[in-house]
């Protein structure tokens, strides 16, 4: 039986088990077919696994790979390819089951352990009404990482994010530079994909959503009316309203274990190992020179060398945790825990991420938005999914995207967006409050007022998001146990000008639905304030900050945690080659080395430093 095949008879089962809409229980008979589903497949990479369980019985490598997110399962693959170069790939996490193939619940698997479970520290001034005054950062745990529980978004970025980084100091990683690597990582399957920038035959597969809502449609000829070109927005022209472009295969997620690391995986030189926490690299505190690895696997004490390089990809969240148990980091932190500083570098010093706001939301008087519970309740749904079309397959309801350049932007540059419009399909009424409450940090407060009285009427939202903040968080160890997670300090909006720039895209997101193909539909703002700002008046820019400052959501996109830049660069940890400051043989490879905050998603440019570190490796080593 194959994974498609496993899905399907999961679903059939718990529709015939659980009897959906019988009792009116919508709600009830979602969040227990979630529930039914993630755990019933559980199982089924125990039982039929792909990557079994081995015995170290060679403890020498070549390479040794942390983490197999994005980046750490290209390093694996492309360093493989030659038969004499040796490689251990250790993950933390499990591999993943069937469920988290299943676009549409994308949003479902932040609770599951297929996520760390990470939240950021209450701090004054942002989220003082999200549950816990915190932000649950989601961070992947699992053979593929992130791209496991992403919501598979393939956003490259903008070309002056990259000649952005080369005139930080970081010559090679300009957008001529790492084109080719865009195209060589993706085998693209986009409709109106711009000629010469788009890929095919790569192993990464990126494809138009082929299920939508009618509103989707709507939403793009709404931009359209409004001066937006409809743009690949992984082509070109970034600025201006697309279709969505996802990372799925034939209607199921394509991570980055499915795409890079299952073609290889029987590859006798590659050992791929699950369940080994890595707790400290191996550094000679004489010479400076990095020779392997410290981890626990299945609770048990291991060591393996490396003798050429270690190669850190755990992520912008975890990197930097391993480089400070390992001695690599900024000395006020790591002496008050008795870490021996081995390199004093600002290691997790500065941390970007990108915010978003939860809680604008439209209604209209016809029903061309998700219904959730009348989709799940139609038997075409589970007949159109075993060919790839259908609900299913759509990433967690988003549909389109604006990229958006506000009429206040400090930002000279006219072609370089400050906002991303996000439209979803629905909001988060339209799943009861099951999953994406929970995920955009929402409390029940806050739901009961604004979106629970929205249940089974026609709305939607759009989840603005700020592209280039100039607020900035941090990272900081709890202790010097590898096993108690960082601390984490999202610091949002402690810049003035983020506010006013976010504010400005949620203006933009309401004259967009001032347009006549939204004006058919008497599309209307609701008005319900937000709990906590009630003072003020609705609307206003003063009520705005307000909502902002009260309920925040994030994209997970944390950046610059081990920032890549010159010698000269006071926040620099690694240089152009990702090569760890005063530590031989020992690189970073993974977003956390992102100088700048992208106008992406982090997924694309994972693949894109993967692909570039292996190239640099290869000539180091002449391999």
């Amino acid at each position: 039986m194959n994974q498609r095949q496993m899905i399907w008879l999961f679903f059939t089962l718990a529709l015939f088990v659980h009897s959906p809409i019988a009792n009116g229980q919508g709600y009830v008979f979602l969040g227990d077919l979630i529930t039914f589903i993630i755990n019933f497949t559980r199982i089924q990479s125990s039982i039929f696994p792909l990557y079994p369980d081995f015995e170290e019985s060679d403890d020498h490598y070549d390479f040794i790979v942390i983490g197999s997110g994005p980046s750490g399962t290209v390093l694996a693959n492309r360093l493989t390819t030659n038969p004499k170069v040796r490689v251990l790939l250790l993950e933390n996490g499990e591999e993943a089951s069937a469920i988290t193939d299943i676009p549409i619940l994308a949003g479902a698997l932040g609770p599951t352990k297929y996520n760390y479970g990470y939240r950021t520290q209450p701090q004054p001034g942002f989220c003082r009404g999200c549950t816990k005054k915190s932000i649950a950062w989601e961070h992947g745990n699992a053979l593929g990482g992130s791209s496991i529980i992403n919501y598979m978004l393939y956003v490259r970025g903008n070309r002056r994010d990259y000649d952005r980084w080369a005139d930080l100091g970081n010559p090679g990683w300009s957008y001529d530079d790492l084109l080719p690597y865009f195209i060589k990582v993706e085998d693209s399957h986009v409709a109106k994909g711009e000629p010469g920038y788009r890929g095919t035959g790569g192993y990464l597969t990126v494809n138009d959503v082929k299920w939508h809502t009618k509103l989707r449609d709507v939403y793009v000829e709404a931009c359209q009316e409004l001066g937006y070109k409809y743009v690949d927005y992984n082509g070109k022209e970034q600025i201006g309203v697309s279709n969505i472009q996802a990372t799925t295969r034939s209607g199921l997620r394509c991570s980055a274990e499915k795409s890079y690391l299952r073609p290889v995986r029987n590859r006798s030189n590659l050992k791929i190992k699950t369940q080994s926490k890595v707790t400290k690299i191996l550094i000679d505190p004489n010479t400076k020179v990095a020779y392997g690895v410290e981890y626990y696997h299945k609770n048990k004490p291991y060591n393996a060398f490396a003798t050429k390089e270690v190669l850190c990809s755990a992520g912008a969240l975890n990197s930097p945790q391993v480089l400070m148990l390992s001695g690599i980091g900024p000395r006020d932190q790591l002496e008050p825990l008795d870490i021996p500083v081995i390199k004093e570098l600002p290691v997790g010093k500065k941390m970007y991420d990108h915010a978003t706001f939860p809680a604008i939301i439209y209604q209209f008087n016809e029903s061309i938005a998700i219904n959730t519970i009348a989709e799940l309740a139609n038997p075409l749904t589970y007949l159109e999914f075993p060919f790839g079309d259908g609900i299913l397959t759509s990433p967690g309801g988003v549909e389109a995207v604006t990229y958006v350049k506000v009429n206040i932007s400090t930002d000279p540059d006219p072609l370089y967006p400050d906002i991303e419009l996000l439209m979803v399909g629905g909001s988060l009424a339209s799943d009861f409050g099951t999953i994406f409450r929970k995920m955009f940090n929402v409390p029940p407060l806050i739901f009961n007022k604004i979106f629970k009285p929205l249940i089974g009427k026609f709305v939607y939202q759009v989840t603005p998001i700020l592209l280039h903040p100039k607020s900035y968080g941090s990272i900081q160890l709890k202790s010097k146990s590898p096993f108690d997670p960082p601390l984490f300090f999202a610091n949002y909006f402690d810049h003035p000008e983020d506010i006013k720039i976010f504010i400005a895209g949620i203006r933009e997101f309401q004259r967009i639905n001032t347009a006549p193909s939204f004006a058919r539909y008497n599309t209307k703002l609701v008005t319900t304030p937000i709990p906590g700002c009630e003072t003020e008046t609705f609307d206003t820019d003063e009520y705005w900050e307000c909502g902002l400052r009260t309920i925040i959501g994030s994209y997970y996109h944390q950046v610059a945690t081990c920032k890549m830049g010159p010698s000269d660069d006071i926040e620099a940890v690694v240089d152009n080659e990702l090569r760890v400051y005063g530590i031989k043989n020992l690189r970073v490879v993974d977003t956390s080395v992102i100088p700048i905050p992208p106008s992406s998603h982090n997924v694309a440019p994972a693949y894109v430093i993967g692909e570039k570190a292996a190239d640099l490796i290869k000539k180091t080593w002449n391999i």
